[in-house]
């Protein structure tokens, strides 16, 4: 087996030259990064006397919006103020399984809600009814129409159901 010297202290000198090199290239890059510096803020206030020299456009005045967009962004702000949180909760607290629902179509001028779905007999849409009458955020929950297909063959129901809400 061979003998491995390691020497672990330092035997060569820095050269003396390295250490002003360096201070030379750190106020070079100073230098260049003043110059930059500078000119920057030279070009912006250029750019500023530029703008400020600009006549400002003349005020246009808003044009005239007819009442039937005035009357649809009001109904959409109707529609978008409602509590749909409080119906998604009553909903989704009265789901089952033996009911799909179809449609939601809310009236906010009226403050009614119709709910159509299909259900597989006639006694889960009246259980579904009952169990929305039950939610805190419908009142006067009512089975409007039902009706049995009859091209089906499992006979489904469709329903409907309409019910106060978003006036609480």
């Amino acid at each position: 087996m061979q003998e491995i010297k390691l020497d672990f202290c330092r035997s060569r000198r820095t050269p003396r030259w390295i250490a002003p090199l360096l201070l030379a290239l750190a106020f070079a890059f100073a230098a260049d990064v003043g110059l930059s510096f500078f000119r920057t803020v030279k070009t912006i206030s250029t750019s500023e006397k530029q703008l400020s020299a600009i006549e400002p456009r003349s005020y246009r005045a808003p044009r005239a919006v007819p009442a039937e967009e005035v009357a649809a962004a009001r109904e959409t702000m109707q529609r978008l103020s409602l509590p749909w949180d409080r119906l998604s909760g009553a909903l989704e607290s009265s789901a089952s399984d033996q009911v799909a629902l179809l449609s939601i179509e809310p009236d906010p001028k009226a403050g009614t809600v119709t709910i159509s779905g299909d259900s597989k007999d006639y006694l889960a849409a009246l259980s579904y009814v009952l169990n929305l009458s039950r939610a805190d955020a419908l009142d006067h929950v009512q089975l409007a129409r039902h009706e049995v297909k009859q091209n089906d063959p499992q006979k489904t129901v469709n329903f409907s159901v309409t019910a106060g809400w978003g006036k609480k």
